[in-house]
């Protein structure tokens, strides 16, 4: 069962990614991609991984040792709710990334290298997207809400 629920993680998230990469323009990705609740499934296998050893989780992350959290992710249940949460939060950003640069005006050709990174290396991409983010202005017309 684990390694079904690791399988279908990936395949939850990849049509969104797909379309926020490949289709960044066509009329109906902004609208699928616009509500967080695209995280869900992975999230939801998150915590049906998690539930059954949520002992063995919790005292991996209340009193976090390298030694506790290797113990706890290098069993089968762990890594996979591991890849399903930065599967999930990976999701999170790419939308987030995708939403802001179209309301900033980024050019398509600019960001879609850039989410194939936030897939791969969230961190980086994150980084990388607000060190462009914070470099560039606007595009005339667009307006940009004063808490972005």
């Amino acid at each position: 069962m684990t390694e079904l629920l690791f399988d279908l993680t990936f395949w939850f998230a990849a049509p969104f990614w797909a379309l926020m990469i490949l289709a960044p323009t066509w009329r109906r990705t902004a609208a699928l991609v616009a509500s967080p609740l695209i995280c869900l499934p992975p999230l939801i296998i998150y915590a049906a991984l998690v539930v059954p050893e949520f002992g063995a989780f919790a005292m991996a992350l209340i009193r976090p040792e390298l030694s506790g959290l290797r113990a706890v992710l290098g069993e089968s249940s762990g890594a996979a709710a591991a890849w399903a949460h930065f599967v999930a939060f990976d999701l999170f950003l790419g939308r987030w990334i995708f939403s802001d640069s179209r309301t900033r005006g980024l050019p398509s050709l600019l960001i879609s290298p850039l989410l194939v990174l936030t897939i791969l290396f969230a961190p980086l991409g994150v980084l990388l997207y607000l060190l462009i983010r914070f470099t560039t202005t606007p595009a005339p017309g667009r307006t940009v809400p004063m808490e972005a």
